[in-house]
């Protein structure tokens, strides 16, 4: 929000110079981003009125003026512009004056003397390039100080709002806190019901009344729209960086800056029928202001008539019926448009106006109709013209649900002592409406103020009067400090991070946004949460896994050269459940290039699904069991789902090939992804004893139906192991002469060990009995001879 300092000061005059009112707004909230004077300095330039111009004796493009400056006698001044003509009015520095880079003195210029000098824009630092010297009006008073006349002992601020604060995104709102914050009077314009002098009126028909709880326009007939815009009118528009276009223009946007509302007019003679504001159709469209084509859909707002849409609303209006210099009679527009009517849909355009701007952050809707006689009220001053009646269409507007502030919550999130009488005074001059009951003040927040909606936002309204540099800076009571319990029995998410860079990963950060395409195909994903105003069309969804993200950072470094790369991310995936959301950390983890650094002692070979395993397992830790699983962004073959007591938390394997030639990754990639907190849970290895004697190994081969896995055989010895097994592995797996077709070997090997004697054959063979009949009778399995 750009605006003239003297502009705002004319509503609200606080005893504060221009640095302590932008050092006052910023520690309010209202960050200055920037201060400026609108020109340079310079002194001695007064309005001049050229008596006389006649030609230079000795040259051919000067003249000599004589020119009255308001002191009596007028003044000789050789002049090279080549618009000075007698009876012009313009800017004359005097002797003595002093302009940006240079002064002024009593001079000859090629033997004629010269008392001063007539001035460009270009010379007075108010533009880049000037065709000749400053051209006034007629009715400039001569002799006036230049800086006086054009209002330039003023300052230019421009303030960075939060989203949260377009109560602040017009003259009006940034006034009344500023009166707040001060106690200073406030001073606004007074709006009062313009006299309606004709009776035309404009049928109005709201269909999308959700979307449009409160819709006032009128008819005002007999406009000159050719009426030049007022200096002082212009001079806030530029200030706040809008270029003057036509009076009627100007002074719309002059309201909206002005007081918040953005408004269209409409040429009366252009409309076809009564004003309809309905949600578009699909397949329609509409040439803008700016001569652009907008393909509309069905969630878009629009206002029309007989002929179909005419502007888009809360957005521009379309150039069929715009007004020109040709206009006679307006149709003025003043609306409310619900802010999620409107969110997102000049972005899709690749649209940012003035307007969508404040309506996606919510305008006041109790301000609708006052905003629309301010409008009238400068049109008939400006261009004159009859006000026909106000027609309003309202439906259900915005109620402000009550907010209660406990003094008691107040002072215990703030640390200063507040008493009734502060917190009755600081609401007192917010304008905020409230009762009392006790220490509870019940807070009705204002039709302007959208941001108000918690116990907490009313406390940051306290404290942002009392001053946020008054808050003192107490330390710690020691005293207090108490050591928290720390759980040393589980993996903390710090052991993990650390495990994975020790094993050569660099953890990367990207964004929860991803682009639906991703979900779709990575993670088979239809239901992808979409975002209801997306920052970007490739971030239009929240994200239920890492590897998107990854899979981007892995495409970044590839383009800059990087052959190997090993990222992780730790990061929060999301995911609908019927009408409601979850929330689930994940760690996930990318490989690709060289399983190791280029060295001499290393044979040189890409990364695998086993190495990467290796780092899972790593994470998990004992117990991990991975199953053959299918997965949409994964190899069919090199595809496993991690299991973890019981329970799938994740998933290993290469990216499929389609998706690697998609990416155009010259090799394949490993990707892994599990549920932190599975990982978290997981205790960490407690001590037992270490036995003294030694260990027996027995090894066991059986042979059993190719489709029985062999992780669910290991998981069944071990569940039925005594105390004296201490492993149960596989060695090896044979395939071919002396094994019937459809079938495999399997060879374990079986580690026994007791902590209080040496095992005899006798207590090894009873373990062996046991194991050997888990398979056969679970699994069909036979001894292999």
């Amino acid at each position: 929000m750009k605006f003239s300092e003297n502009w705002l000061r004319s509503y609200v005059d606080p005893k504060l110079s221009s640095d302590e009112l932008n050092h006052l707004l910023t520690m309010a909230g209202l960050e200055v981003e920037s201060q400026e004077p609108v020109a340079p300095v310079f002194n001695k330039v007064v309005i001049a009125h050229i008596l006389s111009a006649e030609k230079h004796p000795d040259a051919d493009r000067l003249q000599v003026l004589r020119v009255d400056v308001g002191q009596g006698e007028p003044l000789q001044i050789v002049c090279g512009g080549a618009n000075a003509r007698v009876g012009l009015k313009s800017a004359c520095a005097l002797v003595g004056a002093s302009l940006p880079g240079f002064e002024i003195k009593r001079a000859k210029v090629r033997g004629v003397e010269s008392f001063g000098m007539m001035c460009s824009e270009k010379e007075l630092g108010l533009a880049a390039e000037s065709a000749g010297i400053i051209e006034l009006p007629e009715d400039a008073p001569v002799g006036q100080d230049v800086r006086e006349y054009f209002d330039l002992n003023d300052q230019v601020f421009e303030l960075k709002l939060t989203p949260n604060r377009s109560d602040c995104l017009s003259l009006a709102g940034i006034a009344r806190d500023v009166s707040a914050l001060t106690s200073a009077p406030l001073k606004m314009p007074q709006v009062g019901e313009v006299s309606v002098t004709t009776q035309q009126t404009g049928n109005v028909r709201v269909d999308a009344q959700v979307a449009c709880p409160r819709y006032c326009g009128r008819v005002i007939t007999g406009v000159n729209a050719q009426a030049e815009t007022p200096l002082w009118m212009r001079r806030q528009l530029e200030r706040s960086g809008l270029r003057g276009i036509s009076a009627v223009v100007d002074i719309t946007n002059y309201v909206l800056l002005e007081m918040g509302q953005p408004l269209h007019a409409f040429d009366l003679a252009k409309l076809t029928g009564d004003i309809q504001v309905r949600m578009a159709k699909q397949g329609e469209s509409l040439t803008l202001l700016n001569d652009q084509v907008a393909e509309l859909h069905d969630d878009m707002l629009v206002i029309a008539d007989g002929s179909g849409p005419i502007a888009l609303a809360g957005i521009m209006g379309g150039s069929s019926t715009a007004v020109s210099d040709a206009t006679t009679n307006i149709f003025l527009e003043s609306a409310y448009f619900a802010p999620a009517a409107i969110a997102g849909r000049a972005r899709r355009l690749g649209l940012s106006t003035d307007s969508s701007y404040r309506f996606e952050r919510g305008v006041d809707f109790a301000a609708t109709r006052t905003c629309l006689e301010r409008a009238t009220q400068l049109i008939l001053e400006i261009c004159g013209g009859q006000a026909g009646p106000v027609t309003e269409v309202a439906a259900a507007l915005p109620i402000r649900q009550p907010v209660s502030l406990r003094l008691s919550k107040a002072v215990d999130v703030l640390g200063i002592p507040l008493t009734q009488e502060k917190v009755a005074d600081l609401l007192t001059r917010l304008q905020f409406q409230f009762t009392q009951d006790g220490d509870v003040f019940t807070v009705t927040p204002p039709s302007y103020r959208f941001d108000i909606v918690i116990e907490e936002d009313l406390i940051e309204e306290i404290v942002r009067l009392h001053g946020y540099e008054h808050l003192p800076a107490l330390p710690p009571k020691n005293d207090a400090l108490v050591m928290l319990p720390s759980d040393e029995s589980k993996r903390g998410l710090a052991r993990l991070r650390q495990l994975l860079v020790d094993a050569d990963y660099r953890e990367a950060i990207t964004y929860s946004f991803v682009d639906a395409a991703w979900e779709r195909d990575l993670m088979g994903n239809v239901a992808a949460i979409p975002l209801r105003n997306p920052i970007a069309s490739n971030m239009s969804v929240m994200r239920s896994s890492l590897w998107g993200g990854l899979l981007d950072a892995l495409q970044y470094n590839l383009n800059r050269t990087q052959a190997r790369v090993r990222l992780f991310e730790v990061g929060a995936c999301f995911y609908q459940e019927g009408t409601s959301y979850r929330e689930i950390t994940h760690i996930g983890g990318l490989c690709y290039g060289d399983a190791y650094p280029e060295q001499w002692g290393e044979t040189e070979r890409s990364v695998d699904f086993f190495d990467v395993k290796t780092d899972v397992e790593a994470l998990v830790g004992a117990g991990a069991v991975f199953k053959p699983a299918q997965h949409p962004a994964l190899h069919p073959g090199q595809t496993a789902q991690v299991w973890l007591n019981g329970r799938a938390i994740g998933w290993i394997g290469t990216l499929h090939p389609r998706w690697q030639q998609h990416y155009d990754f010259p090799r394949g990639v490993v990707l892994f992804e599990l549920e932190l907190d599975a990982l978290n849970s997981k205790a960490v290895p407690k001590y037992a004893e270490i036995s003294k004697f030694p260990t027996t190994r027995r090894d066991l081969a059986v042979v059993v139906d190719e489709n029985i896995p062999v992780q669910d055989m290991l998981d069944a010895m071990r569940a039925a192991s005594e105390t004296l097994v201490n492993d149960v592995a596989v060695f090896d797996i044979y395939r071919g002469k002396g094994i019937a077709e459809g079938q495999k070997s399997v060879a374990f090997l079986v580690l026994m060990q007791d902590t209080q004697k040496t095992l005899t054959d006798e207590d090894a063979d009873a373990a062996m009995v046991k194991l050997i009949a888990v398979l056969t009778n679970n699994f069909g399995a036979a001894l292999r001879s």
